[in-house]
């Protein structure tokens, strides 16, 4: 008689409710979740039309996307300004793997050094346009070297000392200067909010599309982002620095063996990161015209965020997710009031972890394998 064989049957794996969600709603799921605030007030302008004002006292109803079109591009020019930001969180990141929470402030102190340099330089309302262009070109490049050269004397006194302790370490050492950069603010230009001269006249309607108004400060932020970003591709790309970041990004230890000076490297990463938050600095006190010590604080938890939301490590994803909390922010502010924005945005940011962990266009980073 054969010997008979049993092979017990293995109960199933549990499905985690997060995996199937993922694994069902897939990259559908999230066009739709970033597509359905906008969608939803496109139909509702065309449905249910909105008041553009008053004829003989009765109320102008519209029925066209003209209210949701501006929503979009106000929400562009505030997120090329969190773009900005975003990619000096995301680089540093990327390279040795810390949150650098530091980088609002230092955005805070570029408002700060622009505002007072183009003071110094005499520019004012009665500035010609041509001697307007070249000051404020002159103080793009004043407040970007000194905000990179302060991202740099950050990462050299306080961060690289504790790159080989935990990573608890260096967090708290990254708050610590981002209370030290508010009280050099604090103690700069005082605790209330301070106005400055509006250069560039930024809501002042330069041309019109299908009914939008394109502003000024609309064109200022873009026009300053763009060019900085694809600069930053560029080099990154196809400069022997820029391959010497990303080697140093993928495998440090790797890096030093083949040559590359991982300091140095580091420290290029921390001043290109400070460059891009002194031009934001630039462009926020001439877009909002008013500066003061506690703006790096919002700020940098509104790019951070966008960072996290694009995924963490990637100049794209930082670019990408800065330019859709900014669109977020001008329909939540626009629709539902002020108050609901941040609960709205990290509503977002929720929904995106959910769907899509690593963020939009995450990677693998080597914490995460």
């Amino acid at each position: 008689m054969e010997a008979s064989s049993f092979t017990p049957r293995l109960p199933a794996p549990a499905v985690r409710p997060l995996a199937a969600i993922r694994r069902v709603t897939g990259r559908w799921g999230l066009l739709v979740a970033l597509a359905a605030l906008p969608v939803y007030y496109g139909i509702r302008d065309l449905t249910h039309g909105y008041a553009a004002g008053a004829i003989h006292g009765h109320a102008l109803i519209h029925h066209d996307l003209s209210r949701l079109g501006v929503n979009v591009v106000e929400g562009l020019s505030n997120g090329a300004i969190w773009a900005l930001i975003a990619i000096g969180y995301t680089l540093v990141y990327g390279i040795i793997e810390l949150i650098n929470f530091a980088h609002g402030d230092v955005f805070m102190i570029g408002s700060f050094t622009a505002a007072g340099f183009w003071g110094t330089l005499g520019l004012g309302l009665a500035t010609g346009p041509l001697g307007l262009v070249v000051g404020l070109i002159a103080t793009l490049i004043v407040s970007m070297l000194v905000c990179g050269s302060l991202n740099v004397l950050i990462e050299r006194v306080a961060y690289r000392p504790l790159r080989g302790a935990p990573k608890l370490a260096p967090l708290i050492t990254a708050v610590g200067f981002s209370f030290i950069l508010q009280n050099v603010g604090l103690l700069w230009l005082g605790g209330s909010p301070q106005g400055v001269n509006d250069l560039v006249h930024q809501s002042q309607t330069v041309f019109t599309i299908s009914g939008v108004p394109i502003q000024r400060g609309y064109l200022l932020a873009l026009l300053v982002m763009i060019p900085l970003v694809l600069g930053l591709a560029w080099f990154i790309t196809n400069t022997r620095p820029g391959r010497a970041m990303r080697a140093t990004a993928q495998d440090p230890e790797a890096a030093r063996l083949m040559g590359i000076d991982v300091n140095r490297t580091i420290s290029l990463t921390f001043l290109l990161g400070g460059m891009l938050a002194g031009a934001a600095g630039l462009v926020y006190a001439l877009y909002e015209t008013n500066i003061w010590y506690f703006q790096g604080f919002e700020a940098g938890l509104i790019a951070f965020t966008a960072a996290v939301m694009g995924g963490i490590g990637n100049v794209r994803g930082a670019v990408l997710g800065g330019l859709i909390i900014g669109v977020i922010q001008s329909l939540s502010d626009s629709r539902m009031g002020p108050q609901w924005t941040e609960a709205v945005v990290f509503g977002y940011l929720i929904v995106i972890m959910i769907l899509r962990p690593r963020g939009l266009l995450g990677e693998e980073t080597r914490e995460a394998g």
